[in-house]
């Protein structure tokens, strides 16, 4: 047997509803042969007499009734799996799946969340803590939206990365050190370092850093997780190159300071995506919320 068209049943509904087949065909905006039919063909299909013609009106049968009462429910999750699929396509709700590294999460991602969730609250942000290789190797297999990766990236296809934020790095030392005012890779170089770890495009560009310098030091420990390496600083362990803190956001632990580095050393961060084209509505609204905390 064929399956159940919902214009038909709506149709039945629609004749129980309202006691006729010219009423229905009005309400649906009809032929009335059109409604004739969509009766007939579900007699047809479903081998029963679904409506009979009383005095005054047209009733359904018991066979009719139980329909019926199906098919409302029927239709209505049918409506409200189209309202579902509108709301996402519009950007008003929806699940969006994220990539991230550890200190974006700690430093820079709850003021974005919150954000959302003022303008958004219908988005579900599903984030995922990973490096930036990882998070482009997701994208491209499409089990992640956005990703939120350093820079620069090597070109893949199908994939857009765009610039969000630079991030100037600091030495983050135990404020118990007999320390200058900026920090050299020399100087540092001579220290417990607390690096982090090798696989990270961190560790990359601190030692592209203290290279250039001519410098090679090994560190103490290496770890991928900022708030962590912060810590160990603070309990005097060794010291670690790290992106600045948002000073309103998250204070200083007095038992540190931070120091400039000589010569200076940025972070830069990007958002990685599909192209726009290829995008539902949920990703966009997260991406133009990520694009009002973007800095050039």
């Amino acid at each position: 047997m064929r399956q159940l068209n919902l214009d038909q049943l709506r149709t039945l509904v629609s004749i129980a509803d309202l006691g006729s087949f010219s009423a229905a065909a009005r309400a649906l905006h009809l032929a009335q042969p059109t409604v004739s039919l969509h009766v007939s063909e579900l007699e047809s299909r479903l081998g029963a007499k679904l409506v009979v013609r009383g005095n005054r009106r047209i009733a359904p049968t018991a066979a009719g009734a139980a329909l019926v009462e199906r098919a409302r429910q029927l239709l209505r999750d049918a409506d409200e799996a189209v309202a579902a699929v509108r709301r996402q396509a519009e950007g008003r709700t929806g699940r969006v799946r994220l990539g991230t590294s550890t200190g974006v999460v700690v430093d820079l991602l709850p003021q974005v969340l919150e954000a959302l969730e003022e303008s958004h609250a219908g988005i579900d942000v599903e984030v995922s803590i990973l490096g930036s290789n990882d998070a482009m190797a997701r994208l491209a297999m499409g089990t992640l939206d956005i990703g939120l990766v350093a820079m620069p990236q090597p070109p893949l296809r199908d994939l857009v990365v765009t610039r969000w934020r630079n991030q100037p790095m600091m030495a983050f030392v135990p404020r118990k050190w007999k320390s200058p005012q900026r920090a050299t890779p020399k100087w540092l170089a001579r220290q417990p370092l607390i690096a982090n770890d090798a696989s990270t495009h961190m560790y990359r560009l601190t030692t592209e850093w203290f290279a250039a310098a001519g410098e090679a030091p090994r560190a103490r420990i290496e770890l991928n997780y900022d708030a962590a390496m912060r810590s160990l600083v603070a309990a005097g362990y060794g010291a670690a190159v790290l992106p600045v803190l948002p000073a309103s956001d998250n204070p200083l632990d007095e038992r540190m300071r931070m120091l400039p580095l000589r010569p200076p050393l940025t972070r830069r961060l990007g958002i990685a995506h599909r192209p726009r084209a290829a995008l539902d509505g949920a990703t966009e609204s997260v991406l133009q919320i990520l694009a009002t905390f973007s800095q050039r």
